[in-house]
């Protein structure tokens, strides 16, 4: 039987764990146009602070860049988490060295800004980012999955899989394949706030039979 639980936190908050200001919803705090954050989803960084996220962790997101950080709802960010959105230097010739963004004339050669991308990253729901782990442009990675401390992620990763290593590789699945499209099929994360409080204690816990139930009744 459900029980109601809540309100929880304002997903408008910058800081909700006051007076604690080392952990922020990030939705709230973001500037970047290209950069794009559900509710709920906090980035925590007791050593820098949460203020130099965009400096310190989405590295080298020029004006000119074409790469988007999409980020789910009820994501976990770690400190040290780094997105490199892009910064890649140019293949198809004999120096890889980036001549043109020191222009005196070198800007001539070619212009990078129409060097290739892999594209976006994307993160989906309810994601665990564990600490120094670093994820590179083109990649989508699943909803609930768990990314390892200190992986480096330059493929995608499979919804509810735990990830670890450089380059980061599938450990395991956290669920069988049929639960797995049960909890997709569910996404609860897409549920009103009242309706993810009133059904709290069945997310945290293993009770697939039963969340579906409330999913497909309520």
């Amino acid at each position: 039987m459900s029980k109601t639980i809540g309100p929880g936190p304002d997903p408008n908050l910058i800081y909700p764990m006051q007076p604690y200001d080392k952990l922020v919803f990030l939705k709230n705090f973001v500037k970047a146009s290209n950069i794009h954050i559900g509710d709920y989803t906090y980035f925590d960084d007791g050593r820098y602070g949460p203020e130099y996220f965009e400096q310190y962790n989405v590295l080298y997101n020029y004006d000119f860049s074409k790469v988007k950080l999409v980020i789910g709802k009820f994501c976990a960010i770690a400190a040290e988490t780094k997105f490199v959105m892009t910064g890649d230097h140019k293949l198809d010739a004999i120096s890889t060295y980036p001549f043109p963004i020191f222009q005196q004339g070198w800007e001539t050669v070619y212009d990078v800004a129409n060097l290739p991308v892999k594209g976006d990253i994307i993160i989906g729901n309810d994601v665990w980012l564990g600490y120094d782990s670093l994820i590179k442009n083109g990649v989508t990675i699943g909803d609930g999955a768990i990314i390892a401390t200190r992986s480096v992620v330059v493929k995608d990763v499979p919804p509810y899989a735990i990830v670890a290593g450089n380059p980061a590789k599938v450990v395991k699945l956290r669920f069988d394949e049929s639960t797995i499209k049960r909890l997709l099929n569910i996404a609860w994360w897409n549920w009103d706030i009242q309706k993810i409080n009133n059904h709290l204690p069945l997310i945290c816990s293993l009770d697939v039979d039963g969340l579906e139930q409330v999913s497909e009744h309520t």
